[in-house]
């Protein structure tokens, strides 16, 4: 194919993914009150399932309880005349784009799919399955976990008593959302190591090299976005390390199987 072919096949990757994108975007919109009300507010109660398991850890060890709150010191408001309908529509694409993740993947594939051996492009399924479920766990990881904790940590920081928080709702929705949204993506990396590896941009030596700079990383943004506890702090820190080394390894398969073939 030409290079003008490939844009062609790009441009209708991105109409395909845009349309489903716009399909999700329509269902979630039917939903909104379940969207908005039990989900995306969900972590503002201190009745949320997250603030019970850390709060019931941490009267067990003796740590650090400001999990044990009934309610969060913070209310929302919102401050533009268009701002609500602008957060419905714009979180209802957000949702929607996670409901057509799977499709896109398989776009994506459709797409590199010209690249790869014989072999490779018949694991379109498992590539579809391993990708989708690891962005959906990364999305769950960060809604539950990430959010939570990050929401606990602001709301609850103060300079002065004076100051009271009145925080805007699309400054609230916009974390939620970015960061279960960002943690999907982060998830992910063990599949984006496949593909850098198979195309010789990344090794196993690199990323072992690199190994004692990356853990330095995962332990600064835990103890940035968790209460000053250990627990919780490795409790954010495990799943990025795990993700980490399944990377090495599966760059290390990459390779091996390049030498076979060759």
């Amino acid at each position: 194919m030409s290079f003008l072919d490939h844009l062609e096949e790009l441009r209708w990757l991105l109409v395909k993914s845009s349309a489903a994108i716009i399909i999700g975007a329509i269902i979630a919109f039917n939903f909104t009150k379940f969207i908005f009300d039990t989900v995306i507010f969900g972590p503002k109660s201190g009745d949320f399932i997250t603030y019970r398991f850390f709060c019931k850890i941490a009267q067990k060890y003796d740590f650090d309880q400001s999990f044990c709150m009934t309610e969060l010191p913070f209310e929302l408001q919102n401050r533009t005349m268009e701002g609500q309908f602008a957060m419905l529509i714009w979180t209802s694409v957000t949702v929607g784009f996670i409901i057509a993740f799977p499709y896109i993947l398989y776009q994506i594939w459709s797409f590199i799919a010209p690249a790869l051996y014989d072999k490779e492009k018949a694991n379109a399924k498992v590539f579809i399955f391993v990708s989708s479920l690891l962005f959906f766990i990364g999305v769950a990881f960060g809604y539950f976990i990430l959010t939570p904790l990050s929401i606990n940590f602001l709301a609850n920081t103060s300079i002065s008593d004076m100051v009271k928080n009145s925080i805007d709702i699309n400054s609230y929705i916009a974390l939620v959302k970015t960061t279960s949204l960002a943690t999907g993506l982060v998830f992910e990396l063990p599949v984006v190591i496949y593909f850098l590896s198979r195309f010789g941009i990344v090794s196993p030596e690199i990323l072992r090299d690199y190994r004692r700079y990356s853990i330095v990383i995962i332990l600064i943004i835990a103890a940035i976005v968790t209460p000053p506890d250990i627990i919780s702090q490795i409790i954010v820190s495990i799943p990025l390390l795990i993700l980490y080394e399944i990377s090495i390894y599966i760059s290390k398969f990459v390779y091996k199987k390049q030498e076979e073939n060759e």
